[in-house]
């Protein structure tokens, strides 16, 4: 009686190999690409949020920015942050009935940190800068 081994052979076995490697070739750049993608939506919505967050402050604040003193002028404080998460005085004061306009300033998908600036260009590894002059923001990508 012939007793029958069974398994698989080298050659079977490396087929399968070749052919998992080429499925995963192709669907790598997918998530890449989907990843990215995602990214992108986020950075977005961030963009959104802080623009629509800006005007609800001007509004409630006589037409003036966070980033800006009563007469309209460049605000050289680290106060800025703070008229956004916190309440605040028509005058920007701490203390106020207006606000808070944000629980924290989103992060940049694409640095990672949670850092703004407000001035005329982003520095690098910062997520978001405000250009003053202009009202623009500036996304903080390398």
């Amino acid at each position: 009686m012939k007793t029958r081994k069974t398994g698989f052979t080298l050659v079977e076995i490396l087929i399968v190999v070749i052919i998992l490697g080429i499925l995963a070739a192709i669907v790598i750049p997918q998530f890449t690409e989907a990843s990215n993608d995602a990214r992108e939506s986020s950075l977005v919505s961030n963009l959104q949020t802080l623009r629509s967050q800006f005007e609800l402050y001007k509004v409630q604040h006589l037409d003036v920015y966070p980033w800006e003193d009563a007469d309209g002028a460049l605000d050289g404080s680290d106060n800025i942050i703070n008229r956004l998460i916190t309440k605040t005085t028509e005058a920007g004061a701490a203390d106020g009935d207006l606000g808070p306009y944000m629980q924290e300033v989103p992060t940049n998908p694409f640095v990672g940190n949670d850092t703004a600036v407000f001035a005329a260009a982003a520095a690098d590894g910062v997520d978001w800068a405000i250009d003053t002059t202009t009202g623009a923001i500036i996304d903080g990508r390398p």
